[in-house]
């Protein structure tokens, strides 16, 4: 009896341990997302717009939600990557290209307290910037003010919002659809998520060390005997 008992209070620790911290993985986080466009679809951007050089024809994207920092638990913006029906009408020029940037500030329900989006729907704007331009230099040509913090992070899109930057939200899950990007199962590998309660991949993990912590104690039994 004294074997067993040690064994299973062993178990439950590690169960308790695992269901507490549970929330903690649910946590989303209230972020300006970049998006790369392409055949009307949107797939979550793998540079940062900083370092993001697009080309001519190119569509990016960038929406402020509450969600997970993962490519395909991520809020999409909220309209097609549309080349045409954003720069269709802009002219070349010698020596420039041509950007569709799609701003979509999100819902009122994800804003910051005291806040909420300029507009309720996505806002497209045709860039026109040097050749090596980057798309923060694209979006700061149609957009600004921008703010960023010290780590280069993008904060704010047309003085929205005035204030925060990728604050952690826990357990607050987007009120509109994180649609999985076109392209996401290379940079994430997750599918959407609900955004509350442990995942199935962790209520499965902890099914599987408890099914090792009873066995532990079945054996236990055994040499007792």
């Amino acid at each position: 009896m004294r074997r067993r008992l040690p064994a299973a209070a062993a178990a439950l620790g590690i169960v308790l341990a695992l269901l507490a911290a549970a929330p903690a993985l649910a946590a989303g986080y209230r972020y300006w997302s970049f998006w790369d466009g392409a055949g009307g679809r949107w797939s979550y951007a793998t540079q940062g717009p900083s370092t993001a050089r697009p080309a001519d024809g190119s569509v990016q994207g960038f929406r402020f939600a509450v969600s997970k920092d993962a490519a395909a638990e991520a809020a999409t913006p909220r309209t097609e990557a549309d080349f045409e029906a954003v720069c269709g009408g802009t002219a070349p020029a010698e020596g420039r290209k041509r950007v569709a940037v799609v701003i979509d500030f999100g819902v009122p329900q994800d804003a910051p307290e005291g806040d909420a989006p300029p507009q309720d729907t996505p806002r497209t704007a045709c860039a026109q910037v040097p050749p090596a331009a980057t798309a923060a230099e694209a979006l700061a040509a149609v957009a600004k003010p921008l703010r960023y913090n010290s780590a280069a992070l993008l904060c704010a899109v047309s003085g929205y919002p005035k204030q925060g930057c990728g604050e952690q939200i826990a357990d607050t899950p987007s009120s509109a659809p994180a649609s999985a990007p076109s392209a996401s199962a290379s940079a994430s590998g997750g599918a959407s998520g609900d955004g509350g309660g442990p995942s199935l991949g962790l209520l499965a993990g902890i099914a599987a060390i408890a099914a090792l912590a009873v066995a532990g104690v079945l054996r236990s039994r055994r040499r007792a005997r």
